[in-house]
């Protein structure tokens, strides 16, 4: 899998609108000085690879703590509408703009909208499973928050114009270019540090499997447990659509991958596994949608499904 990480990786950095040729990373190697033009393509390409196995990382574990909680195979990281109400931030931001008449929206200010949304989101989850106490009531009510989400996008959509509009449709395709060194810095140091945590719970992960009384009776705190993993995934999940939008079936696919792949339910190497695989599905499917050779660049949601549903069709029924 390393060496399947490392080959996607060289594959995406040498591909693009501009095909680097073989030289260039000789040239590199060497330590030789290289173009401009050149250094300029490879600062871009790296940053946006590095926004890629961030993001890929991210929601493989976020979706692997997901169904892990809820016992359930078709639960991905967005289930607890974290992504969709930071949809409707940043809907709020850039087509109540429109409708009140200001046009000028930066990049910094469309992932404080979706920060935003997640985190009141968040906090809005916390607070229905201390009411609820049952992570399949929950459930429910996360399906509810991304209708009632998506249903104020529309009603937002419905009364502002055509260019808005296009702006918010081109943000919920996901975008893994254009970010800035500080802001991938900032999802790095986050994300990597909530991964970390996640780390610590490989055991109670593991028991959640069982149900809760078997996890009681290895002395989890079920309750407890829970509500920290979901601020895990949560926070995940959030940081991601904050800077990249929301990416679709990584979350879902992977864990599945990487169960089928490596023929266990064990989170010690699960966990590893679906940071790795989540890496490479994304970084694949980005090289992808960059049509090599074209300066043509295809939403990457399309490319990630088109791609992972076939991929994890054909593992299951070889599994069969």
């Amino acid at each position: 899998m390393i060496l399947i990480l490392f080959l996607s990786i060289l594959i995406n950095m040498s591909l693009g609108s501009v095909i680097l040729p073989a030289h260039v990373w000789k040239q590199l190697w060497q330590g030789q000085n290289l173009e401009t033009g050149v250094q300029q393509i490879l600062i871009y390409r790296l940053a946006k690879l590095l926004t890629a196995l961030l993001t890929g990382a991210s929601l493989a574990v976020s979706g692997l703590i997901m169904q892990s909680i809820f016992r359930n195979p078709i639960v991905g990281p967005y289930v607890l509408g974290t992504s969709a109400a930071g949809g409707l931030g940043v809907a709020v931001l850039i087509l109540g703009s429109a409708i009140g008449g200001f046009s000028s929206v930066g990049s910094f200010s469309i992932a404080l909208a979706a920060a935003t949304g997640s985190v009141i989101s968040l906090l809005g989850i916390i607070l229905l499973y201390q009411k609820l106490k049952s992570p399949v009531n929950l459930l429910i009510a996360g399906l509810m928050l991304g209708i009632f989400s998506g249903a104020l996008i529309n009603i937002l959509s419905f009364f502002t114009q055509a260019d808005a509009l296009q702006k918010f449709v081109f943000w919920s395709m996901g975008n893994l270019g254009n970010q800035s060194w500080n802001h991938i810095l900032l999802m790095g140091t986050i994300n990597i540090s909530i991964i970390g945590i996640s780390l610590f719970f490989i055991k109670d992960l593991n028991g959640l499997l069982l149900g809760e009384n078997y996890a009681k009776s290895m002395g989890i705190n079920v309750y407890r447990t829970n509500l920290i993993l979901i601020i895990i995934s949560g926070i995940l999940v959030g940081i991601i659509t904050a800077f990249v939008g929301p990416v679709a079936f990584i979350g879902l696919a992977v864990p599945h991958i990487a169960r089928l792949y490596f023929k266990t339910h064990l989170h010690q190497v699960l966990i590893p596994a679906a940071i790795i695989i989540g890496g490479i599905l994304l970084v694949v499917c980005d090289t992808i949608a960059q049509v090599p050779g074209s300066s043509l660049s295809l939403p990457i949601n399309s490319i990630t499904a088109l791609f992972g549903a076939p991929l994890v069709t054909y593992l299951i029924l070889k599994k069969a």
